[in-house]
């Protein structure tokens, strides 16, 4: 007698997902070498393994640092747009190095199957250096302050990209497990980190913050001793393809930020181009046919609806912790860093809970934890910090607990040969979408824009911040209410 297996309770090397940037682990769907490279020939082939094991704890110090500033610039934006005197679009500052990283994910993911590693790192290290330094001496602007995030953002992530690479390609199955694991606790522990250090730093001068990650050189000798050279085979990087979807994501961003229509009708333009681009090139990176997949099309929604806060729930903690609990930003941070550090310790079990309760029902409960935190916090947002600190840590544990299942739901829909489009979409989608959601958010939370609804609590920054956090759970709520309509499509064999 035969046993079906339960589509929900199968895992993959994409289930061992981790962060705000997906674990773009296709090396596991490939040969671990490729034919007509060195490292084909036995004792070489171990050989450069080994050595590739020795890079990923200098990979990982530098995508903490990365992702480190990338947090705590967005905890603080707030108070780095009144600085400056741009207070309406300081949302910006986090929302337009999120879709860069979107793209940016997806093109690293690309260039790791046949690049230099060594190149990219150490392109990436000189680039995190040069977005650090010139922010701390030219942070006299908003436009120079997100410029330099951006050149910030383009150097760390090619530290986790080429951590992915190698764990995909050059360790066992058992170890891929371990690391996956390690790369979901690293960019938890640098969200941890980020929000304390935003606190510290901005009680100063936030300037400071853009210098975190230099210390990032230290890595560099380790790196260029042990991290293997060119890999051999060629890829295309569809850099109108890219442009397009960018500018259409930019745009829409830039229109929730600051609610000027031709901004949309912008995006909207570049959104047919895209189209009609996408039907006419020779080998775009994404398909028309990509497209028609009905059961990735509602399934992706979940990424879009689960991560379109992602950004906003710091600056809305810090702004309601300064103005209604008189508390600083470092307070903020240390209240948040219990479920922070529950975050780390959930990410590094969350294949155990996914192989334990399925994809459908780890997602479920993920959700429903962020929900949870959500809807509580704002209607007990009198009880104070202790209260809102309990909170934080459903919302944050929730979030590690998601990601994994979610990310290989979405997968699940595609067939084999367009995983890879699949993993760098779900990139798009995650980052997108937070960049999105806190254009959209970042000016409700600045300018109260709820304080008129009494039902919730006193006028002014009480009602407001009650009514967000209920408007927060409300969006992830409606995830699990997505899933639980479409789950017969998403999972069926």
């Amino acid at each position: 007698m035969t046993t079906k297996s339960n589509p929900e309770t199968q895992t993959d090397a994409q289930a061992r997902t981790a962060n705000g940037s997906s674990v773009r682990s296709l090396g596991a769907l490939r040969p671990a070498t490729q034919p007509g490279t060195p490292q084909t020939n036995g004792s070489d082939a171990a050989e450069v393994a080994r050595r590739a094991r020795k890079t990923l704890f200098p990979l990982l110090g530098i995508y903490l640092l990365g992702a480190l500033c990338l947090q705590a610039f967005n905890m603080v934006f707030a108070k780095i747009g009144s600085d400056l005197g741009a207070a309406t679009n300081a949302s910006l500052i986090t929302a337009i190095p999120g879709v860069v990283l979107a793209i940016v994910c997806f093109i690293y993911g690309s260039l790791g199957d046949f690049a230099s590693l060594k190149t990219m790192t150490v392109f990436g290290i000189v680039t995190l250096v040069v977005g650090s330094v010139g922010g701390f001496f030219l942070h006299g602007s908003l436009v120079f302050v997100i410029l330099f995030r951006i050149i910030q953002t383009i150097g760390f992530q090619t530290a986790g990209s080429v951590y992915l690479v190698v764990v995909a390609r050059y360790l066992t199955e058992r170890e891929k497990l371990l690391y996956f694991g390690l790369f979901t606790a690293d960019y938890q522990l640098a969200t941890a980190i980020g929000v304390v250090s935003a606190g510290v730093f901005s009680a100063i001068d936030w300037k400071f913050l853009f210098l975190i990650p230099v210390i990032a050189v230290v890595f560099i000798v380790p790196l260029l001793k042990y991290l293997p050279g060119k890999t051999g085979g060629k890829t295309h990087i569809d850099v109108p393809g890219f442009g397009l979807f960018g500018a259409a994501i930019l745009f829409l961003t830039l229109f929730f930020s600051v609610l000027d229509w031709w901004m949309l009708a912008v995006s909207a333009a570049f959104l047919v181009l895209f189209a009609i681009y996408i039907t006419k090139a020779d080998n775009p990176f994404v398909t028309p046919e990509f497209f028609k997949n009905t059961a990735w099309r509602e399934s992706v929604l979940l990424i879009v609806i689960f991560y379109f806060i992602n950004f906003a729930i710091t600056p809305l903690c810090n702004d309601f912790g300064a103005g209604l609990f008189g508390m600083s930003s470092t307070q903020v941070s240390l209240m948040l860093l219990p479920g922070l550090i529950i975050a780390t310790i959930t990410g590094c079990f969350s294949g155990r809970i996914v192989t334990k309760l399925g994809k459908r029902w780890s997602i479920t409960l993920g959700a429903g934890l962020m929900a949870v935190g959500f809807i509580v916090g704002g209607l007990l947002l009198r009880l104070g910090p202790v209260l809102i600190g309990i909170c934080a840590a459903l919302i944050y544990a929730g979030m590690a607990t998601l990601y994994s299942p979610t990310a290989n739901t979405v997968l699940g829909t595609l067939p084999p040969e367009q995983t890879g489009r699949g993993v760098g979409m779900n990139d798009l989608a995650m980052q997108g979408s937070g960049a999105v959601g806190i254009a959209l958010f970042g000016g409700p939370i600045s300018t109260h824009a709820f304080a008129g609804n009494t039902i919730l609590g006193p006028e002014g920054t009480y009602a407001s911040s009650a009514t967000m956090l209920i408007i927060f759970g409300v969006i992830v709520a409606s995830g699990v209410l997505w899933l639980q309509l479409h789950h017969k499509k998403f999972y069926q064999a």
